[in-house]
């Protein structure tokens, strides 16, 4: 397994790279936004809508998420390029209007108890990225890449490592609150296997999701995603993975203090 050294040096390095890097990235992000959702809200697949009042809080919510990403971006391609994963699906790292919209809608419809501004405040992968390595390198990479952006000031809000798993979806996802914008983003953490499955599932899992999917086909989705899932091999301590604690690099000291 390849040993992994981060030093200061490197990871200043690494951030000076990205963020020279993160400037097209981010612009090619925002041409592509859509257009401004109709007056009269929106309406989805399933029977799902929005109402035009909560459609434009989505919509608000988006440009918020837009704009932390700026910021965002940088450091987890600076944590990518110092642990060697591969930052796949780069160019979707902002959710859909549609997708996120059709999130919202099915969790105001699962749960009416709920506003569409709890519902918000609790989507974590609106901003999303997915980091992969070689299954022999997987563990030393996730470790390291994790400890970093805990170091430089993303907090840990979610940690579901599913490697572990009978049955189902095997990976590591996880979720971050970014320090200065406070939005939450989802980092995935993945190997080539485990990725192709979660692709190879994603319809299944979706139609799994719509309400109204019957019980009977949700069990035969199930069954189909757990299938595919059983071919994916388990990299070595993969499901011992654990969520990092809230340790800090150190501050550079003021520069009139040096020696």
């Amino acid at each position: 397994m390849r040993t992994t050294t981060v030093t200061r040096t490197a990871v200043a390095a690494a951030l000076a790279t990205a963020l020279a890097l993160g400037g097209a990235a981010t612009a090619t992000a925002a041409t592509a936004a859509p257009a401004p959702s109709p007056d009269d809200g929106w309406t989805g697949e399933g029977g799902l809508s929005l109402n035009r009042e909560d459609n434009q809080r989505v919509d608000a919510y988006l440009d918020r998420a837009q704009e932390a990403e700026k910021s965002i971006s940088p450091r987890v391609r600076a944590a990518a390029w110092i642990t060697g994963a591969e930052l796949t699906g780069f160019d979707h790292r902002l959710k859909s209007p549609d997708s996120l919209k059709r999130k919202v809608a099915t969790s105001l419809e699962e749960h009416p108890e709920q506003n569409v501004d709890t519902v918000l405040a609790g989507i974590g992968d609106a901003v999303r990225y997915t980091l992969q390595w070689p299954d022999e390198e997987y563990t030393e990479g996730v470790a390291t890449a994790a400890r970093l952006l805990s170091d430089w000031g993303n907090d840990s809000t979610k940690w579901s490592n599913t490697w572990g798993r009978a049955q189902g979806y095997k990976g590591l996802n996880t979720g971050w609150r970014a320090p200065r914008s406070g939005q939450l983003f989802e980092v995935q953490f993945h190997t080539p296997a485990s990725k192709w499955a979660q692709e190879a599932t994603h319809k299944l899992y979706e139609e799994q999701r719509l309400p109204g999917t019957s019980p009977e086909r949700k069990k035969e989705l199930q069954a189909q995603q757990n299938a595919i899932f059983a071919s994916v091999p388990v990299p070595p301590g993969a499901d011992r993975l654990t969520a990092p604690g809230p340790v800090r690099l150190p501050a550079p000291a003021p520069l009139g203090r040096r020696r």
